[in-house]
């Protein structure tokens, strides 16, 4: 049996939604000292809608696969939507993480949600 599952290894070679938006008006940094990754997440937010969605990983393959996948499950949904994103909604949309690697979805998972926060300091709209 495989370690990663084939959406883990295709989100690793082929990451979605790879960048920096110049002017994205959140932006949330997360990094677990214990692995040593570190995400960035960037979002440009228009109407209460997630417009685009980048990210600049250093990790793992987990760490890029969850980022990646928490950009696509996240681009285009409503914030209200968005921050109900669970670290388990990006394992499972990965068909799965070893146990071991779960820590990376949770790290999208906190990415995500500081991006949130980042905003709605920004604009002042509770989130």
């Amino acid at each position: 049996m495989a370690l990663y599952s084939e959406k883990v290894i295709d989100h690793f070679r082929n990451p979605r939604n790879v960048g920096v938006i110049e002017d994205a008006n959140a932006v949330g940094e997360v990094g677990n000292a214990k692995c040593g990754d570190i995400m960035k997440m960037y979002l440009k937010i228009e109407n209460g809608i997630v417009k685009d969605v980048k990210f600049e990983t250093f990790g793992c393959g987990s760490a890029i696969a969850s980022s990646s996948m928490a950009s696509e499950l996240i681009k285009g949904k409503p914030v209200s939507e968005v921050k109900k994103l669970t670290n388990k909604a990006v394992a499972e949309a990965l068909d799965g993480l070893p146990a071991h690697k779960m820590h990376c979805s949770v790290l999208a998972e906190e990415a995500v949600n500081a991006a949130l926060e980042d905003y709605s300091k920004k604009t002042g709209i509770e989130i």
